[in-house]
């Protein structure tokens, strides 16, 4: 019978499950999120508890067969969130760590491969939230913008905008997976903040989207910036077929100039 082992959908909780598969020697196997669980007749399902030291003796082990590079296109095809990702994950680890050095180059071995086109997918989110996240300033002083990213690409964003906006607060929210990343600038910290958390500052509306006080002089600086916007767009330069190709109507919602 085939082993279904539920995990709770974290990264720590992922390795601590491949590491449950090595120690138990559990052939048939597949791995499940318990946000995504559906009762299964035909599995022994096993829910799994995140082990921060089985976790990190996994990481370790990959780590050591893995170039840094590599180690980031697991981390980031786990972000993905695609369907069955952490069944490819698992056969990506039992092939690297079972074949020579170099493994994870192979990419006639579909594990590999998937993992290769799923964090080509991640990083290219990565980038365009890096590029069209648009912050508004709050009735008490701290920015926030919210997003809705095809992928989980919060945890990799979080450097960047560290980086960039060192000298404020901020928080930048994902209405589609009901969490945030919060910099607290007297601390130098970026910290994750839930609906669970109560963070004060971003409420939901009836349609489960983030919503926000903003401050009173933040309209006109909305409308100053749709103001430039029109003034240097050149009409006779349009072409909305390599815009669209740039900025998808998908992100319109959260750009200013676009509203």
């Amino acid at each position: 019978m085939k082993d279904l082992l539920v995990y709770d959908g974290s990264f720590g909780g992922l390795l601590t499950v491949i590491f449950e598969v090595y120690e138990r020697k559990l052939a048939d196997v597949s791995i499940v999120r318990e946000d995504l669980y559906q009762p299964h007749l035909y599995a022994a399902v096993q829910t799994i508890t995140r082990d921060a030291q089985k976790a990190a003796r996994v990481w370790q082990g990959l780590q050591k067969k893995l170039n840094t590079e590599s180690s980031e296109h697991f981390y980031k095809s786990f972000l993905s969130e695609e369907r069955d990702v952490e069944d490819t994950l698992l056969a990506f680890t039992r092939y690297v760590l079972s074949a020579p050095s170099g493994a994870e180059r192979n990419f006639a071995h579909p594990a590999v491969l998937t993992v290769m086109q799923l964090s080509k997918k991640v990083h290219r989110e990565k980038h365009r939230m890096e590029a069209f996240v648009r912050f508004q300033q709050t009735t008490d002083g701290l920015y926030v913008a919210t997003v809705e990213p095809d992928f989980n690409v919060l945890p990799l964003i979080a450097g960047h905008f560290k980086d960039r906006y060192a000298d404020q607060s901020w928080l930048i929210y994902d209405d589609k997976r009901s969490y945030g990343i919060l910099y607290d600038e007297k601390a130098g910290r970026v910290m994750e903040v839930t609906e669970e958390s109560g963070e004060p500052t971003v409420s939901t509306d009836d349609q489960g989207v983030a919503s926000i006080t903003v401050h009173d002089h933040e309209a006109a600086y909305q409308t100053l910036w749709r103001t430039y916007f029109q003034t240097i767009s050149i009409a006779v330069r349009k072409n909305k077929k390599l815009h669209l190709r740039h900025v998808p109507t998908r992100y319109w919602r959260y750009l200013t100039e676009k509203q």
